[in-house]
């Protein structure tokens, strides 16, 4: 009898629970700054920063396409990077731009979602294929004698399929996680795009148990990842001390464009998913480095510090030149 008069009640919470997850169809985002001045200097610079980060990048991709010499296994995976860095860089900036001229921020719970899936796809892909490009240059540099054997083409192949589906498997396990959460409100995002740590914290529910998840995936992928760049790089300047100058002076130049690229991109990640989800001031300041600045790092990288990809560019720019003049 006591089963009778209790069963009624669980399927109201039932149906209650079933109705919060739904009741929230539209999730406001604060941005950057309310002031109306500030708003539009923002949006230049992001419109500079998107501008130059999708050409540079293409211009990386079409080059090596292009430059038969350029067909190495360096260039393989730097193509990949520069082609993640354009899809990462089109997740986030359009909608951030559209939102300064909006007084309500406002971006479905669906298009949220889809935000965070290919936001933490290409953030999880490009970290995977940081550590195999330190790989790559640990085999060249303190290997070189093996290194054609080891990194052959079908080698790379499947390290670049590898990498993408390591990516996919990690985000479709975050989004599932945020999406399978009740919520009825609060609605709105202190930031100016959608993140697994910002929304959950709208979930009718406790998180705790969320977000040790995230800290033990999100987290843990990004520290373990930077601490095997972080050896991989000091074998590599350790083996440097036995090399001739002209060699090691290349060898460093490479290197130290690598450390850069891996400690801003890294270092977001390490900030924001290796701590419980508590906004900090900082936050904002690290996802403008996170979202416009890294991504726009490879073009300028790589081709002011890269003979090969700028007597490539600068081949690739001739030709085009050649071909409007005819």
């Amino acid at each position: 009898m006591a089963c009778k008069s209790e069963c009624p009640t669980e399927k109201v919470g039932e149906a209650n629970l079933l109705n919060q997850t739904t009741s929230v169809t539209y999730i406001r985002l604060r941005g950057l700054s309310v002031n109306q001045k500030v708003q539009m200097a923002v949006f230049a610079m992001f419109l500079t920063f998107c501008v130059l980060t999708l050409i540079g990048n293409i211009l990386i991709v079409i080059a090596i396409i292009y430059d038969r010499r350029l067909h190495t296994p360096m260039y393989f995976f730097l193509s990949n990077l520069s082609f993640i860095d354009v899809c990462h860089s089109t997740v986030t900036v359009p909608k951030m731009l559209t939102d300064t001229w909006s007084e309500e921020k406002l971006i479905s719970f669906e298009t949220c979602v889809t935000q965070m899936f290919f936001l933490h796809l290409f953030a999880c892909t490009e970290i995977f294929l940081l550590t195999i490009m330190a790989y790559d240059r640990y085999m060249a540099i303190c290997k070189p004698l093996q290194y054609m054997t080891v990194m052959k083409w079908k080698v790379c192949v499947l390290l670049a399929v590898a990498l993408w589906t390591g990516g996919t498997i990690h985000s479709i396990s975050l989004t599932s996680l945020t999406i399978k959460l009740p919520y009825c409100g609060p609605d709105e995002i202190d930031s100016f795009f959608c993140d697994v740590p910002q929304v959950i914290k709208l979930a009718c529910t406790d998180t705790h148990i969320i977000e040790i998840l995230i800290i033990s995936n999100s987290g843990l992928i990004s520290v373990v990842c930077f601490v095997v760049l972080v050896v991989s790089y000091a074998v590599i300047l350790v083996s440097l001390r036995q090399q001739i100058s002209e060699g090691r002076r290349k060898a460093l130049s490479t290197c130290a464009a690598y450390l850069t690229v891996v400690t801003l991109f890294l270092g977001h990640c390490i900030f924001i998913y290796s701590r419980p989800s508590t906004s900090l001031p900082e936050d904002k300041v690290v996802s403008v480095l996170f979202t416009t600045v890294t991504p726009l790092l490879n073009p300028i990288i790589y081709t002011l510090r890269n003979e090969d990809m700028k007597n490539a560019l600068n081949k690739f720019m001739g030709r085009l030149e050649g071909r409007g003049e005819k």
